[in-house]
């Protein structure tokens, strides 16, 4: 028996996941897939010839692509909840490309590292490149958004390539290293105390099982983080870690690596690049839990300072759970970008 009413769970416009050869990514130290899917989404427009922005969605720390794409009615994912706003009209149309960065160690923080692979390189070259072959896009008219580590990786975007990503907004991105990620150091350390210290014998553990309980995420975190921010290939582990693992003091030559990419510190180098940009979002919750709030305010006080234009929102949520903040930026970017 044939029925009218379409699936719900479907969406509106339609979703590709074309495989993109990278000849950039090698993958690095652990061996990570060089063949990846770069999801797309195109939305329902009327015209096949009209020409759309591109919104690039980077996600955070140990996500993927796969969660945008969510379309259970009771956790509907960014792009269900996008894809309903445009039918609507309540958003304006864009095509959104969600790249597939992950690594085994849970993200590559979108940057170029000796350790894990040049995932900046492929993200402002390769995919580009890839989706402008396939797709109606509008010329060089690409936002990027993303939350946490994703958020992070947008503001890097604005402040070294506007000329690829002339708007970009940021959800509680990395920022502030010291409060992030120096604050979850002594969880760390205490979270390797059952592996005897050893970071190689804690990530032996999780390859075999991937679980993260109590303070595993910390070391994780860390760890992923020392992957990205500081690549050692003559170290035992691929990377240098900013402390010692005895009583935790820092090790300053290692941590000044990591403060290179804190956008707190690169603000200071950047200023005639974010200058280019058409638009610069940057947003955080009052409760986030790692911090970022604290380190976004000194953050758009440097940007003040400097006389960056930049749009700084603060609301009343944390770092989690607040994944409703994406469609209404993906409108903001669109609407920026479609001129």
């Amino acid at each position: 028996m044939h029925h009218s009413r379409r699936d719900e769970l479907s969406f509106e416009g339609r979703v590709e996941l074309p495989i993109l050869k990278s000849k950039i990514l090698d993958g690095g130290r652990y061996g990570d897939p060089i063949d990846r899917h770069v999801a797309v989404y195109l939305p329902p427009v009327e015209s096949a010839e009209k020409r759309l922005p591109t919104i690039y969605l980077l996600p955070g720390f140990t996500g993927n692509y796969t969660s945008y794409l969510e379309t259970h009615a009771w956790k509907e994912g960014v792009v269900k909840c996008y894809d309903r706003g445009v039918v609507a009209g309540e958003f304006a149309p864009a095509i959104l490309v969600m790249p597939d960065c992950f690594t085994k160690l849970g993200g590559s923080q979108f940057v170029n590292s000796d350790c894990l692979g040049r995932y900046e390189d492929y993200l402002t070259q390769e995919v580009p490149a890839f989706i402008d072959s396939l797709y109606p896009v509008l010329p060089g008219r690409r936002g990027v958004c993303g939350k946490s580590s994703g958020g992070f990786g947008a503001m890097r975007m604005a402040m070294l390539h506007p000329g690829v990503f002339p708007a970009a907004g940021s959800i509680s991105g990395d920022v502030n290293f010291e409060l992030g990620y120096g604050a979850e150091f002594p969880a760390a350390l205490r979270g390797l105390v059952d592996h005897d210290m050893d970071p190689q014998k804690f990530l032996d553990k999780f390859f075999e099982s991937p679980e993260l309980k109590g303070d595993d995420h910390a070391v994780l975190n860390t760890l992923a983080m020392a992957a990205c921010y500081s690549p050692n290939k003559d170290a035992p582990l691929g990377f240098d870690l900013p402390f010692e693992f005895t009583a935790g003091r820092r090790v300053d030559s290692v941590w000044q690596r990591w403060l290179a990419f804190d956008p707190l510190e690169m603000v200071d180098h950047c200023e005639e690049n974010l200058k280019r940009m058409e638009l610069v979002h940057l947003e955080c919750g009052m409760k986030d839990q790692f911090h970022l709030q604290w380190g976004l305010r000194l953050l758009t006080d440097k940007l003040k300072a400097l006389g960056v234009p930049h749009d700084h929102v603060e609301h009343a949520g944390s770092h989690f759970d607040i994944n409703d903040r994406y469609p209404p930026l993906i409108h903001k970017l669109a609407v920026a970008l479609d001129v």
